[in-house]
């Protein structure tokens, strides 16, 4: 009998818990006014956790990590406001209140030159100071033996980021792989593609074939390397987590229209704050639209994106945050320019060689519960089950040169049909405890957890039409093309059910103040099946496969001083593979080892982060099709190869300092065969570049309030696509393609005064071309150069 996991037994867990909320004395009644503000530095940089206080009624209140404050039941008449802490110059202003009305300021904070050195250290953390959320336990990463990268959101919002890619530009050694249909962008870092299971939003799994929102996030964490220990079943080239703006109890939000080259325009709406009097519930609501055309003929995009959200104060201890999400994204669906002979084909960017009709519809919808309960300041439970709901009905023309349509050197193209269907659902739920205690001398930070996670995926495909006109890709007038879209019949149904378990512990032992230890392992399970309805005959061909693993993970750090840390870690994650051996038995999972060393260093009373790391990845049993008796079976497999990624990779980052701010960094990586049966030894891997370097500079100065401005430049290096050259077949059918480097620089000026804003962007500046390309039937050109502007209003 199938074992079968029920990853629901964690939220009927959620669902019985008890947790009591506490009554709380009411707000003060008598008649009054409210006061709320934003403390900000003179270049607009937030002020964190500064104290405001009331001077003649001993009232005050703290400002949130982003400067926002808010003080109630203030009587009416004219009081002094005070504003003070570490490092900074103490503002008092005269601020008037009338009973039952809210009165909003904008207090202007000047840092204490005596003690510069000290607010750079407590105000606004420094990336190697600031925990992620996809870590599960608050870890400082200068004490974590692994390279993490965060892209906040004021990154985001002046560098007008529309996709993730865009974000990524400020991490180096991630990079886009290829943007397949032009309905999704495929993400890689060392040597490895972040698929859906690499890729999270807040803490759980995300699709990532639909091209994420970015107007709703507040920050983009990438923890590079590998994760296994935490999430089982992941690459190990590293992980990435979108984390959304979440509900506020301050009332306030922003509109803001986007407008753009080649007919784009977003409007976006951003609300929150509390709800009733008693302050224990708060809410937000993101939405966005997005319509454009593009500077690829023929080709459209529609958007609609909804993110609301609840957060419920069940007591002093205990918090419930409720999320739910909807994205719809209808698209033409576009294969790119094609190439001839495994080159590019030198046609314009803006050619469109697809048939009119194509699309690409995508649904994405997801609701997920987090209850968090604090039991002292030392340990913390979290519990978060969520679901989410993915379909795609994406119907087109073939890939150029997919099955053996092949454009000829002359231009000419047989161009096919297909259609696929895929209906996705998916079910997680976790329980993380986490605390600190000590044995001894030796401090510990614990992480002991479990998940369950099902997915039940339908992928329904049809009978392809391989011939359905001609066209020619240098000269579209030379046949006439068909506009009809004919009905094409189901082929198979392809039901994939995944369940998935695990259990895992990690410590943190501080064996001293330079010496810590971080140790771990996870239990992970995971059954796999496959059952193929061929509509032809009626027949279901199943297969199931079932693993477990252990992956351990271990580093040690040492800290010459509070502000460098050195690491050395190993770790070691596993690849759930398909087919059978040549006994007909399942494959075994492939094991994965990493090995890891770097320097952290904050500089400068941490205004500036240094960070230096180098990396082994090593899969020593890659599945590769057995040739035991001369067998070419492809589902015939054996662990017969090797994969081996090298890398090193510098990240930069400063805090704000006179106005300027700086992101950047250097990726080297080398991901080769290393053993084969089938590949060429010592041949690259597909799509990977070996070289990236991105470099952010935005500048905001004092003399100058309310003006920004910023240059983004992101270089990817040569890269090779096309099929990997197998030894033992001696044809053109695998051959690898060149696909040149390039520098994408881009521009972006702003200027807010009082509530309004305004930023323009200029993006790929010089208008180079290159190209992203999956094998060598998908090649997706890079956007040319184009020009936006976001007019916003705050309040």
């Amino acid at each position: 009998m199938r074992p079968f996991i029920q990853p629901f037994v964690l939220i009927l867990f959620l669902l019985t818990l008890h947790v009591p909320v506490r009554a709380e004395d009411p707000i003060d009644g008598k008649p009054g006014g409210t006061l709320r503000g934003v403390a900000r530095t003179a270049n607009g940089q937030p002020v964190p956790f500064i104290r405001l206080t009331i001077r003649d009624l001993h009232k005050s209140a703290t400002a949130n990590e982003e400067g926002i404050f808010i003080l109630k039941g203030i009587p009416a008449g004219q009081h002094t406001l005070r504003a003070s802490g570490v490092g900074l110059q103490m503002l008092e202003q005269t601020v008037s209140i009338a009973d039952g009305q809210s009165t909003e300021v904008n207090l202007i904070i000047t840092e204490s030159t005596s003690q510069l050195t000290e607010v750079a250290v407590k105000g606004v953390k420094s990336p190697n100071q600031e925990p992620v959320l996809i870590g599960k336990i608050a870890i400082r990463p200068l004490d974590l033996p692994q390279s993490i990268a965060v892209v906040e959101r004021e990154v985001l919002e002046r560098q007008q980021t529309l996709r993730l890619s865009d974000a990524l530009m400020n991490v180096n050694g991630v990079y886009v792989m290829g943007t397949t249909g032009g309905s999704q962008e495929e993400i890689a870092g060392r040597g490895f593609a972040f698929n859906s299971s690499n890729t999270f939003k807040n803490g759980t799994r995300f699709n990532n074939g639909a091209m994420p929102e970015l107007s709703a996030l507040e920050r983009v964490e990438v923890i590079k390397g590998s994760s296994a220990i935490l999430f089982g079943n992941v690459a190990a080239g590293g992980v990435i987590n979108l984390v959304t703006k979440k509900p506020r109890f301050d009332a306030g939000g922003q509109v803001t229209m986007r407008v753009g080259s080649y007919g784009f325009y977003k409007p976006s709406i951003d609300v929150y704050g509390g709800i009733g009097n008693r302050q224990r519930v708060a809410c937000r609501f993101n939405a966005t639209y997005e319509n454009s055309q593009s500077f690829r003929d023929h080709v459209s995009s529609e958007r609609v994106y909804v993110n609301p959200s609840l957060l419920f104060k069940l007591n002093a201890k205990t918090d419930l945050v409720l999320e739910a999400d909807y994205l719809k994204d209808n698209r033409t669906a576009d294969f790119g320019t094609g190439a001839i002979n495994y080159v590019l084909a030198d046609i314009p960017r803006s050619r469109f060689p697809g048939v009119s009709w194509s699309y690409n519809h995508l649904n994405q919808s997801s609701a997920s519960a987090t209850l968090t309960h604090r039991f002292n300041q030392q340990w913390q439970l979290r519990a978060t089950g969520a679901m989410q709901d993915y379909s795609s009905d994406l119907f087109a023309n073939q890939r150029p040169n997919g099955n053996s349509q092949f454009i000829k050197t002359d231009g000419d193209w047989v161009r096919g049909l297909q259609r696929t269907s895929v209906a996705e659902k998916y079910y997680v739920s976790q329980v993380d405890l986490t605390g600190q205690f000590s044995t001894g001398r030796i401090k510990h930070t614990l992480l002991f957890g479990a998940d369950a996670d099902q997915y039940r995926t339908n992928t329904t495909a049809y009978n392809p039409v391989n011939v359905y006109d001609t066209i020619n890709v240098f000269n579209l007038d030379k046949y006439r093309q068909r506009t009809d879209i004919p009905t094409l019949t189901t082929r198979t149904l392809t039901k994939a059910p995944i369940d998935r378990a695990g259990v895992y512990v990690q410590d943190l032992l501080s064996i001293s103040e330079k010496l810590k230890v971080l140790a771990g392992v996870r239990w992970s399970y995971q059954q796999t099946g496959s059952n193929v309805l061929t509509y032809a005959d009626g027949k279901t061909a199943s297969t199931y496969s079932y693993a477990d693993a252990f992956t351990p993970r271990f580093g040690i750090v040492y800290q010459p001083t509070q502000m460098t840390s050195l690491f050395v870690s190993y770790a070691n994650s596993f690849n759930i593979n398909t087919g059978v051996d040549v006994t007909g038995n399942a494959l075994p999972p492939s094991f994965i080892n990493q090995y890891e060393a770097g320097i952290k260093n904050d500089l400068f009373g941490g205004l500036f982060s240094a960070n230096l790391t180098a990396y082994q990845i090593v899969n020593s049993n890659l599945a590769q099709t057995s040739l035991a008796n001369g067998n070419t079976n492809t589902n015939i497999k054996e662990l017969a190869g090797e994969v081996t990624s090298r890398g090193v990779e510098i990240d930069l980052k400063s805090k704000s300092y006179r106005g300027f701010s700086f992101i950047g960094g250097y990726s080297y990586n080398q991901t080769k065969y290393t053993k084969s049966n089938t590949y060429v030894v010592g041949s690259l891997l597909v799509y990977n570049p070996k070289n990236t370097a991105n470099i952010s500079l935005y500048y905001a100065p004092a003399r100058l309030r309310g003006f920004n401005a910023g240059i983004t430049t992101f270089y990817t290096g040569d890269r090779v696509a096309g099929r990997s050259t197998r030894v033992t077949v001696a044809n053109d059918t695998y051959r690898l393609m060149p696909v040149p480097s390039f520098t994408q620089v881009d521009l972006s000026v702003g200027y807010g005064a009082g509530r309004f804003s305004l930023r323009t962007k200029l993006s790929n500046v010089f208008n180079v071309l290159s190209y992203y390309v999956h094998d060598d039937n998908s090649v997706n050109p890079i956007a040319p150069r184009q020009v936006s502007a976001t007019l916003g209003f705050r309040w």
